[in-house]
């Protein structure tokens, strides 16, 4: 599933999915009014709208997510460097460091994830 779309209010209804699923709609209504103040007709919209996407699957009034939070992360940040950096990571990259600070073991963790990164694609063009 390559694009993925989810917009910000969708979102926030995903999170309680993902955090619940399977969770059968009417819970889903009852957890959305309390965490987000929603009413059960704006619930059910966002939830049609979602199944139309192939986002979530709503079957006998269970709900279960069809995309896990993980892909839609990894597809809004290609989405970003895309729109952004014309498509480039580095850009990006360079971008985001040089605005944030990092302890030496946080240095140490994006470091070692550059270079195993940097070994497999290296090893998939041999």
């Amino acid at each position: 599933m390559d694009n993925i779309q989810i917009f910000e209010a969708e979102l926030r209804l995903m999170e309680l999915i993902w955090e619940n699923a399977p969770i059968r709609s009417t819970a889903l209504v009852q957890l959305a009014g309390e965490k987000l103040g929603w009413k059960k007709s704006t619930v059910f919209t966002v939830i049609k709208k979602l199944a139309g996407r192939n986002i979530l699957k709503n079957e006998n009034a269970v709900i279960i997510p069809l995309v896990s939070r993980e892909q839609a992360c990894l597809s809004e940040s290609q989405s970003l460097v895309d729109r952004l950096f014309k498509g480039s990571s580095r850009l990006f990259l360079t971008n985001f460091l040089s605005k944030e600070e990092f302890t030496e073991e946080e240095a140490a963790e994006l470091k070692a994830l550059i270079d195993r990164q940097t070994r497999s694609e290296e090893g998939g063009k041999k």
